[in-house]
């Protein structure tokens, strides 16, 4: 695997590395505001199993669609609720997962077949502009299955999954993996708690969100 330092790069170069890398059907480890990730071109059926792979991850758990902004995740989408548009607005970038409706043309296999495809857009400049240059990316957190996630608070990388490429840019600024609500229906379902809680879900989307 090789590791790029952030730190002794420029964004631009960094862009570059990782847009040939998945362009090419490779892997890479990236930064987030929550944990670092691994993810692959959402289109190469390949790629997407080498995620699996390297992570130990069930085939039955679908990857989630990461993304700069919500013009990225447009084509992926095959119907946005109103709860979805609100909580678009008012919690991305941010480290929140939503859950929509996939087009069913899209995403089939890092969703598992199921119709829904959760959606990421995170609050770190350095990740979005990966996603900007290398376009989306079908990812999951950079552990293997079991083990914790990896927030950066060590340089030690050999706990990592092996991946094509792994950006190295310290620890993360939350360290703590993002919430997951399902925005399918008319009101949020908070999936998972994370690093919004379920009070700021509520008061920002102006429902009762509940936990299923």
């Amino acid at each position: 695997m090789r590791v790029i330092r952030a730190a002794q790069r420029s964004d631009s170069d960094l862009v570059s590395e990782v847009a040939v890398c998945i362009r090419s059907g490779g892997t890479v480890i990236f930064p987030t505001e929550t944990v670092y990730g691994i993810g692959c071109d959402p289109d190469n059926e390949q790629a997407i199993r080498a995620v699996y792979e390297a992570k130990g991850r069930s085939i039955h758990k679908p990857l989630a669609l990461h993304v700069a902004d919500a013009a990225q995740a447009e084509p992926f989408i095959g119907e946005l609720t109103e709860c979805a548009r609100r909580a678009m607005h008012e919690l991305w970038p941010g480290p929140v997962a939503l859950i929509v409706r996939r087009h069913a043309s899209r995403y089939a296999r890092a969703a598992c077949d199921l119709s829904t495809i959760s959606l990421r857009c995170p609050d770190h400049d350095l990740c979005r502009s990966l996603l900007r240059g290398a376009g989306p990316l079908a990812a999951t957190s950079a552990n293997i299955s079991g083990s914790a996630p990896f927030t950066g608070d060590t340089d030690n990388l050999d706990a990592l999954p092996q991946a094509s490429l792994a950006i190295f840019a310290g620890p993360t600024p939350l360290r703590v993996e993002s919430t997951i609500v399902d925005c399918t229906g008319n009101a949020p379902v908070i999936v998972r708690e994370g690093a919004i809680s379920s009070p700021v879900i509520r008061e920002k989307l102006g429902t009762p969100g509940r936990l299923r």
